[in-house]
């Protein structure tokens, strides 16, 4: 496990080398961190992205949206966008990770150069944004938030006004692209979980709970939705947004990610602590405690090999998926002293305890 103290004070562009990737942003306006997925780079299997929107506890960040990029798979600082007014409640990368865009306290959403660090497009909005995510093509942009609006912007037309599309009576948490960007979901503290035609703009089909939605993340592959409620974390087809399975967790759960592979999913909540869950039986694997605070975000890699989790103790933690297998800051070494010629016992020790930003 690796741990990544957040600061505020880092002031730089993106380098553009870099190409394994995770986005976040610190603020304390808000102490609820949210993490959004950012698909795997076609060309390159072995790249492994994250996008991540972190908010921070501590009243000595607040109002300080500062989106940073760091590589995925070690977590060292690339570079800070800098041009927002509030904390940043969202943020995402596209495929090519060529693109960011944030969403921000400051009735705003903006588009990056995530390659120079350059603000590209800044979106005005009538209230605070909430969500951003970007087609597979990069054309168009979604967004959601307090106003309780999903707003369609052609970024290949900026001037032009954004499509429209209402119905929720609360604030929209997250809304996402999906069925290959034909349909849309979104989430609200109305407490449902919408799907709806990008064509007609007509709600296809309606999720409702007796609370909040806490968090929501969409799986491309198998169209798999994962919410979580209470100490609830359910899965739906995201296509007919029919019930999958439900699993109860031992506490109240604000996020939960599903492995690429399907064979397990993770989640963290209020007891401060990651639970693993087999996929199939339902079986709770492990848990541990390494966060000093609630966590409220958990989201795997896109190619397996880690999961990220962050917290209100303000800080973002890397977890290895397989330990004792090499991989970013985690090394195998053979100690000398510890291996016989009959032995082939491998040792796994990070390359670095502890990065901070």
């Amino acid at each position: 496990m690796h741990l990544y103290t957040l600061s505020s004070t880092i002031t730089t562009t993106v380098n553009q080398r870099q190409t394994k990737y995770f986005l976040f942003a610190v603020s304390g306006y808000d102490p609820v961190p949210v993490i959004t997925r950012v698909n795997r780079l076609p060309q390159q299997d072995n790249i492994s992205l994250l996008g991540i929107a972190v908010g921070m506890a501590r009243s000595t960040f607040t109002r300080d949206g500062k989106p940073m990029l760091r590589q995925g798979d070690t977590g060292d600082w690339i570079g800070t966008f800098l041009g927002h007014k509030g904390a940043v409640w969202g943020a995402t990368l596209n495929n090519e990770a060529t693109k960011a865009a944030t969403a921000a306290a400051d009735f705003t959403a903006k588009v990056w150069d995530a390659v120079t660090g350059d603000e590209v497009l800044t979106l005005a909005h009538k209230h605070i944004v909430k969500s951003v995510n970007f087609t597979q093509d990069s054309s168009c942009l979604l967004t959601g938030g307090n106003d309780k609006i999903i707003r369609i912007y052609d970024l290949n037309k900026p001037e032009a006004e954004p499509q429209e599309i209402t119905g929720h009576t609360s604030a929209i948490k997250k809304a996402l692209w999906c069925n290959n960007d034909t349909q849309i979901l979104s989430a609200a503290d109305d407490k449902t979980v919408r799907l709806w035609d990008r064509n007609s703009t007509e709600v296809v089909k309606q999720l409702s709970f007796d609370m909040s939605v806490s968090s929501m993340e969409y799986i491309p592959d198998g169209e798999v939705l994962v919410i979580t409620y209470g100490k609830t974390i359910a899965f739906y087809n995201a296509l007919s947004l029919d019930m999958i399975k439900t699993v109860d967790a031992p506490a109240s759960i604000h996020s939960a990610s599903l492995h690429p592979d399907k064979d397990f999913f993770v989640a963290g909540g209020d007891d401060f602590k990651l639970y693993k869950f087999d996929y199939g039986t339902k079986e709770e694997l492990e848990s541990y405690k390494g966060h000093f605070g609630p966590v409220h975000c958990v989201r795997f890699s896109p190619d397996g090999e880690l999961y990220a989790s962050g917290s209100e103790d303000g800080t973002l933690r890397l977890w290895q998926t397989a330990v004792g297998k090499t991989y970013g800051l985690w090394k195998c070494v053979l100690p000398e002293e510890l291996v016989s010629e009959n032995s082939d016992t491998i040792y796994c020790t990070p390359a670095a305890p502890e990065i901070k930003a």
